[in-house]
């Protein structure tokens, strides 16, 4: 028997332990802990203090992090609720992922840089991180206003749209050359396989449940909802699509039976210790010596793209409900969050885009994620909570 520690455990050790440690101090100062584990894998990754030289395993561990991320998310994302958002929760969405995509591709080409890295730098400009905004307005107890509800079902469709936007981009950038014809089958299938498993999959688990209750395996339904996120990440790598793709979709499926089931706490404590792992990989890859002035500038400039472009995208859709409602849903919208940070690791690991533009992506993120919680805090102290729930009220009541 081998004595002294195995060096893939103490290295899962030592990140999980500072990766935390880093998340709680951002914690303490009222900043979103993903931050502070973003961070911990700079400080300790091979480029500043290299203290940590994460290995093939450990980062392995922090891609099935962001698979079971992705999960968690789809789990907490009813059908249901879904298709009762309404119009104007889609409209926010599309909207918000139109305009940034279409400003974040422009000004990469202007800057010169080719058209795939500039197609994942505005993908990752799309996808907003409903988490953080979630968490601030159920701080300031809000979460009953017209804008928080806009925000929460706008920011389901975007989970959806986002979904199938990183699929077709995977699929295209794949391809050495763009095929009209083959792009249009797989924007086809994307839609389809999203459709399927919103309206088709919830069902199929409905028939199953049955049989899971008579089973004597302890936490049957938990076991097979891993089985299905493992499963439906294989098919849709098979498919062209990323793994997370399949982990949000087959969480989709048991969205409706998480409560009756219990899934999300269970599969949240099993992302409680992968996540960290993805967020710190996420970091020690970030080249700190790339941030020439010129990437810097390209960084301020996209950040400030980020939040102007989801400010109009999203908050003029729902500007008849007034300017208080549609800049609250504008800000709401803003942070960017793990969807973005993933697309912009595949993008590396793709050899899609440089460290520099990796580097956009992280700073972007960072600044968005900051503007939003802040912002948010001065918008509702400018008009307190509970007017603005009874004037909702009043206004129910005479219509």
């Amino acid at each position: 028997m081998r004595h002294g520690a195995d060096p893939f455990l103490l290295q899962l050790l030592v990140i999980f332990l500072w990766a935390k440690i880093f998340g709680e101090l951002f914690e303490q100062l009222s900043l979103p802990a993903v931050l502070g584990e973003i961070l911990s894998g700079v400080v300790l990754g091979p480029y500043l203090t290299g203290f940590v030289l994460p290995s093939d395993a450990t980062v392995s561990i922090g891609e099935l992090g962001a698979i079971f991320l992705l999960f968690t998310v789809g789990l907490e994302t009813r059908p249901k609720e879904l298709i009762r958002v309404g119009g104007s929760a889609l409209g926010v969405a599309v909207a918000g992922m139109a305009l940034p995509f279409a400003l974040g591709f422009g000004y990469m080409m202007l800057r010169h840089h080719p058209a795939h890295e500039a197609t994942f730098i505005a993908a990752a400009m799309v996808a907003t991180s409903v988490g953080i905004t979630a968490r601030v307005l159920d701080d300031l107890g809000v979460m009953q206003t017209r804008a928080a509800k806009i925000i929460l079902g706008a920011a389901v469709f975007d989970d959806i749209l986002g979904m199938v936007l990183l699929a077709v981009l995977i699929s295209m950038v794949s391809s050495e050359s763009i095929a009209w014809i083959q792009l249009t089958v797989l924007l086809v299938e994307a839609v389809g396989f999203a459709l399927v498993m919103i309206f088709f999959a919830p069902r199929v688990i409905q028939r199953m449940r049955p049989g899971l209750e008579r089973m004597e395996t302890h936490n049957a339904p938990l076991i097979l909802a891993l089985a299905i996120c493992l499963g439906l990440s294989v098919v849709a790598e098979k498919i062209g699509m990323a793994a997370i793709i399949g982990a949000f979709f087959a969480g989709l499926a048991f969205a409706e039976y998480a409560p009756e089931w219990n899934l999300v706490p269970r599969v949240s404590a099993i992302n409680e210790f992968l996540a960290p792992f993805f967020f710190f990989i996420m970091g020690a890859k970030l080249n700190l010596g790339i941030f020439t002035r010129y990437v810097v500038l390209s960084a301020v400039v996209v950040s400030l793209l980020a939040i102007v472009s989801k400010l109009l995208g999203c908050g003029l859709p729902v500007l008849k409900e007034g300017w208080d409602t549609a800049a609250k849903v504008g800000v709401g919208m803003t942070p960017r969050g793990e969807v973005g940070l993933i697309v912009a690791l595949i993008g590396l690991q793709m050899k899609m885009i440089s460290e520099a533009a990796y580097a956009i992506v992280l700073f972007m993120t960072a600044a968005t994620t900051l503007f939003a919680p802040i912002t948010l805090r001065y918008l509702y102290r400018l008009r307190p909570a509970v007017r603005e729930v009874e004037f909702e009220r009043e206004s129910a009541e005479r219509a």
